[in-house]
């Protein structure tokens, strides 16, 4: 498989502004891959593929509000900051991209909200875009920690061009996030509603939990034609025992387990035993899934519709094979579905 089977044209209207007016509503398409049939259905009407004793696989981490403005001392210039990751708590050092970043240079401060309590110093570059930046914060950790949320901004993806709205900080976030820690929503659990996981609980379906916080690598792009030599950036797993028991029970007694989204997924291939069953993990993961690949633990699959040439439409296509992908995305923009973080749904089972 190259990188240029992967590409296709999409229509920009298909890409979703906003999310639909309820989280279990929007358009599912439920895809057969053993009969290849395709079906079209809300999505809450998902709860009629699974029964007791099946396993939801959920990944429960927590967008932080990532994005920050400031302003470069002397030229006062706005710069974007985008945190990605806290490099150290007591040094409250962070790796971040800044934009436009021909402008940051080491040595250089930034100054964040009116007061310009919370500063910034660039001490490393680290990519063409990356920066590590100290900040510098007269008060407690937890203190810095509240003020960084109470500058930044939901990290919605930039291909949606208009300006945050307050629905957004619990709309880009799915009901069931703990963990604090991602800079990209998991989108395929933003779908889930209240109600509808309280339906599957008196269904007798089950619910595993990891934790993998979601980082920018997951959007980048691949700019290599053999995807062998594609790198992804690396994400924090954490899998404990009770995940593991569940799922691992589920597997014994050939149960339906369905990995919600590409990064539960992902989670799950990342903590494979050689005996094919799933491991308890606490570490990080550059796990790249594109075809051929043998998925050892979730045997049905639900996430959104991907971005051309994009490594989430690449585990699409090793979980239900190429042709069966590309029919689907086919009927997709035929049939309008709306497409990436806000977009609406498929279900592979």
């Amino acid at each position: 498989m190259k990188l240029s089977n992967f590409n296709f044209e999409l229509p920009d209207e298909l890409l979703a502004e906003h999310p639909s007016e309820n989280r279990d509503e929007s358009k599912l398409m439920v895809i057969h891959r053993d009969t290849g049939k395709i079906e079209h259905r809300m999505f809450k009407d998902m709860i009629d593929y699974f029964d007791e004793g099946d396993v939801m696989v959920l990944n429960n981490t927590k967008v932080f509000p990532a994005r920050l403005y400031g302003n470069k001392e002397k030229t006062g210039a706005r710069i974007e900051v985008f945190l990605l990751r806290e490099l150290n708590e007591e040094q409250r050092l962070w790796d971040v991209l800044v934009d436009p970043a021909r402008k940051i240079r080491i040595g250089n401060k930034l100054y964040f909200g009116d007061d310009e309590t919370l500063v910034a110093e660039v001490i490393d570059n680290t990519t063409s875009r990356g920066r590590t930046l100290r900040f510098l914060y007269d008060g407690a950790y937890v203190d810095f920690r509240r003020k960084l949320r109470e500058l930044g901004e939901t990290p919605l993806p930039k291909y949606i061009k208009r300006d945050v709205e307050p629905e957004d900080e619990g709309r880009y976030q799915t009901i069931y996030a703990k963990h604090e820690g991602a800079v990209a929503a998991p989108t395929a659990g933003l779908h889930f509603s209240k109600h509808l996981l309280k339906r599957l609980e008196i269904k007798g379906v089950d619910f595993a939990e990891l934790t993998l916080h979601v980082g920018l690598g997951t959007f980048n792009p691949v700019e290599v034609e053999d995807l062998s030599k594609h790198k992804m950036d690396s994400e924090e797993l954490f899998i404990d025992e009770k995940a593991t028991d569940i799922v691992n029970n589920a597997k014994l007694n050939k149960r339906r387990i369905c990995a919600v989204g590409t990064t539960a997924m992902r989670g799950l291939e990342s903590a494979v035993s050689s005996k094919h069953t799933l491991n308890t993990y606490e570490g990080w993961t550059n796990k790249f899934i594109f075809p051929p690949y043998d998925f050892s633990i979730a045997n049905a699959m639900i996430t959104n519709f991907h971005l051309p040439k994009s490594t989430l439409l690449m585990m699409v296509s090793a979980f239900i094979g190429h042709d069966l992908m590309n029919k689907a995305y086919k009927e997709a923009i035929l049939e309008s579905y709306k497409f990436y973080s806000y977009g609406d749904a498929m279900l592979i089972i």
